[in-house]
């Protein structure tokens, strides 16, 4: 019976991943599209950030690192980019509907080498 519980929140799980991922894709104009590289040769691109942090997501809700509610509750996910001294970071931002703190967020060099996360929320 466990099995099946298991079983189920994993689809559960995974549903909701391609969903998030797919309105993501979505919502990204063609005009924006240029290419697998963006605009002016970017190393890292948004959807790389978007897939590689789903990814980490997910291996932190399953580890318990994030409790169940971020995986239940989430309501947003955002990439940007952020300048950091000298550096350019790439930040894919969680955003869940209740609960402190609202917001997680995982950054990545521009390369995309994992540089940090945040899971206070500011």
């Amino acid at each position: 019976m466990n099995d099946l519980f298991e079983l189920h929140k994993s689809l559960v799980r995974s549903k909701i991943l391609i969903l998030l991922l797919l309105m993501f894709l979505m919502s990204v104009p063609p005009a924006s599209a240029h290419g697998p590289k963006g605009h002016g040769g970017v190393a890292f691109t948004s959807l790389q950030a978007a897939k590689k942090g789903i990814e980490l997501y997910d291996k932190l809700v399953a580890s318990g690192k994030l409790e169940e509610s971020w995986e239940t509750d989430l309501a947003n996910i955002e990439v940007f980019t952020r300048q950091k001294g000298e550096k350019r970071e790439v930040v894919v931002k969680f955003s869940r509907s209740q609960g402190e703190p609202l917001s997680v967020y995982i950054f990545f060099t521009e390369k995309g080498d994992y540089s940090g996360s945040n899971f206070k929320g500011n």
